[in-house]
C-alpha cells in the first residue's frame, strides 16, 4: 500500500511538472509573438529586442532539452542569466555609475567561469565513467 501511494504521488508530480513545462513553452511562444508584433509596429529592431528574443529562445531550448533528457541542464539557465545581464547593461548603461557597470560585468565573468568549470567537471566525470566501464 505504501509503495502504491508513492507511485501515485510521483505520477501526480510528473503530470504537474509536464503541465508546468507546457505552460512555460506556450507562454514563451506567445511572448515571442507579442515582441515580434511590437517590432513590426515600431518598424525598428534594437539590440535589446534581439537579446530579449534570444532569452526566449533559450527558455524554449531549456524546455526541449528537459523533455529529451529528463534532466534540467544547469548551463542553460546560466546562459540565460548572462544574456539577461548583458541586456540590462545595454539598456541602462548611460544611467549607471561605474561601479554598477563593473559589478554587472563581474557577475557576467563569474557566471562564464562557472560554466567553464561545470563543463570541464562534466567532461572529467564522463571520462571517468567511460574508463570504469571498460
Amino acid at each position: 500500500m505504501d509503495q502504491k501511494i508513492k507511485q501515485s504521488i510521483c505520477l501526480a508530480l510528473s503530470i504537474a511538472q509536464d503541465i508546468g513545462l507546457v505552460i512555460v513553452a506556450i507562454s514563451t511562444i506567445v511572448t515571442i509573438g507579442i515582441e515580434i508584433g511590437l517590432m513590426l509596429d515600431n518598424r525598428f529592431v534594437s539590440l535589446s529586442d534581439l537579446l530579449l528574443l534570444f532569452i526566449y529562445l533559450e527558455v524554449l531550448t531549456m524546455v526541449a532539452v528537459y523533455y529529451k533528457s529528463g534532466e534540467l541542464p544547469i548551463k542553460i539557465p546560466m546562459y540565460i542569466a548572462i544574456v539577461a545581464l548583458a541586456r540590462y547593461l545595454i539598456l541602462d548603461m548611460k544611467n549607471f555609475e561605474t561601479w554598477r557597470i563593473l559589478g554587472i560585468a563581474g557577475a557576467i565573468l563569474v557566471i562564464g567561469l562557472a560554466i567553464i568549470v561545470i563543463h570541464y567537471c562534466q567532461e572529467i566525470l564522463t571520462s571517468k565513467n567511460e574508463n570504469t566501464k571498460l
